[in-house]
């Protein structure tokens, strides 16, 4: 029986099409952990801390993003529970005085600007709607660095699916101007873009 060229040729389309599907997010992007299975879940519930009492604003209106070493250590210069996590952490970092070189799911491309206490102390936005349900999270999960930007993969929006049609997460600029039009707020590209 003699398969027919469009069928022959229909068959091989597909299939580099299901390579690409699978094979270029793993090409494109590059994963590691974070230096620290940090729990915002164990911080939120057991220690009652709040986004602000880790992310704060600085006397400036700047915004410290990250905490720094000397914020963690001021709770965790003894380990406080019986984890081999917080251990691990106070062994390896508060101890030698080292900083964990976290990887920032968040970092804007050099040409945008974006203030927090804007959004936060004007606007009164929760970070949960941009950052999602960090309350909940046991773990951080994989930072995923797109190769060519060396951004991380959030900013461009992570499909929570295979299918584009929605992301997680609320960094893509997309979201920022779906937000803004339902608050009725239009403005320049200017205002965001340096």
């Amino acid at each position: 029986m003699r398969i027919p060229g469009k069928l022959l040729f229909l068959a091989g389309m597909l299939a580099a099409l299901g390579v690409g599907w699978v094979g270029f997010p793993l090409a494109i992007y590059k994963s590691r952990p974070q230096p620290v299975d940090f729990s915002h879940k164990v911080h939120a519930e057991k220690a009652g801390s709040s986004c602000e009492d880790c992310h704060a604003f600085r006397a400036d209106g700047t915004f410290s993003g990250i905490p720094t070493l000397d914020k963690c250590a001021g709770c965790h210069a003894a380990p406080m529970g019986a984890t081999v996590v917080e251990k691990k952490f106070i062994e390896q970092y508060v101890t030698p005085n080292r900083e964990p070189q976290w990887a920032s799911y968040a970092r804007q491309p050099e040409n945008v600007y974006f203030s927090h206490i804007t959004h936060v102390k004007a606007a009164q936005l929760k970070c949960e709607q941009c950052h999602g349900d960090q309350k909940s999270n046991d773990k951080p999960r994989l930072y995923q660095e797109d190769r060519i930007s060396g951004y991380s993969r959030d900013i461009w929006g992570r499909p929570s699916s295979r299918v584009p049609l929605r992301t997680e997460g609320g960094m893509t600029m997309g979201d920022c101007v779906a937000c803004h039009r339902e608050r009725g707020l239009e403005h320049s590209c200017l205002d965001c873009h340096k």
